[in-house]
């Protein structure tokens, strides 16, 4: 019984040191503590991916620090905007309001608002 102990907390250890934290602008979204948060789908022009911009109020120099990114400062790939409102459910922020953003003269995006639970 003791071996089999020993070896699932050796295999939770592996687990844990390989998952990744993601952050926004480097502030793990784990240390993000605000009440509202906004979130909206990013995509590519080129390929077919989708990233999350995220804002919380934070100061930005460069939109592309509004991603969502790994310990390695990649982007994270969403399957869509709703993707990154249920990823960050996890992180105890629920929907509060959508309002669409006026991206050029013909089309807009949908803007998601989070709330702490």
């Amino acid at each position: 019984m003791k071996k089999l102990t020993l070896a699932a907390a050796i295999v939770a250890g592996f687990g844990l040191f390989n998952a990744k934290a993601q952050n926004v602008n480097g502030m793990k979204l784990t240390d993000i503590h605000v009440d509202y948060i906004q979130i909206r789908s990013v995509k590519s022009l080129l390929a077919d991916k989708q990233w999350i911009a995220l804002e919380y109020g934070q100061k930005v120099g460069d939109y592309s620090e509004l991603y969502i990114r790994d310990d390695d400062g990649k982007k994270l790939e969403f399957n869509s905007a709703i993707d990154g409102v249920n990823k960050m459910k996890a992180y105890g922020y629920e929907l509060f309001s959508v309002y669409a953003e006026q991206i050029d003269k013909d089309s807009n995006r949908p803007v998601y608002v989070l709330k702490r639970k």
